[in-house]
Formats: structure tokens, C-alpha cells, sequence
């Protein structure tokens, strides 16, 4: 993987997402945060319904664009984090690196949340 790729996994937020769309089966392009806790990747939300998760859990493959430190569109697949244990252990920490005050609570049990692996 290139160098200016990797570094901006590391320490970028903010990054694309194109999904399929479950019902429409077109691209859906939506801004959105994702964390790397110890070398591995997540995208969560606030609690409540997102349709980028919906359209994930029909179609789990989608392009994770990178556009802050480095500009890349990554191919990646999405698994459910859906185990509440792993879930509270992963919210805790993105949390942490967050600062601030979360209902970390509310967050573990209505927020969506998916491990990200990046193909090829």
C-alpha cells in the first residue's frame, strides 16, 4: 500500500463512502467519519437508523474515498460489529479518542457500527 495511503489511515477522520443502494441499487456518495483503533478500521454513527448501514448490510462491498491527507478510492467490504461486548470495547475507545462526553451506552446499543477491511 502507498505510503502517503497508509499515513492518512492513521491520521485522517473524514472520508467518502459510496455505497449501493439497497432498494435503488445506484451509487450513494456520503460524508462520514471512520476511526482506526490499534490498525483497524470502523465506521459508526450517532444512534438511530443510517441508510449508508442499511445499504451495507444488503450489500457489504463499497469505495472508501480518502480525501483529507491523501486523495485514494480504496475498495472495502463492511462487517457488522454486532456482538454487545465487542461493541461496548470499540465504542469505548473511539470515544477515548474523541474526548468529550458520550452516552457511550446509547451508542452501543443504536448506533450502527462496522469493521472495515480493505480489498486488494
Amino acid at each position: 500500500m502507498d505510503e502517503r495511503v497508509e499515513q492518512a489511515l492513521q491520521q485522517d477522520r473524514v472520508i467518502d463512502i459510496t455505497t449501493v443502494g439497497r432498494k435503488s441499487g445506484r451509487p450513494r456518495r456520503k460524508e462520514i467519519w471512520f476511526h482506526n483503533l490499534d490498525g483497524r478500521l470502523y465506521i459508526t454513527g450517532r444512534p438511530g437508523p443510517r441508510d449508508w448501514y442499511s445499504n451495507m448490510l444488503v450489500n457489504s462491498e463499497f469505495t472508501f474515498h480518502l480525501k483529507q491527507s491523501a486523495q485514494a478510492d480504496l475498495q472495502a467490504r463492511a462487517t457488522p460489529v454486532l456482538d454487545p461486548v465487542q461493541r461496548r470495547e470499540i465504542m469505548t475507545g473511539i470515544h477515548q479518542k474523541l474526548g468529550g462526553d458520550r452516552d457511550t451506552d446509547a451508542w452501543v446499543e443504536g448506533s450502527p457500527l462496522v469493521e472495515v477491511e480493505l480489498l486488494g
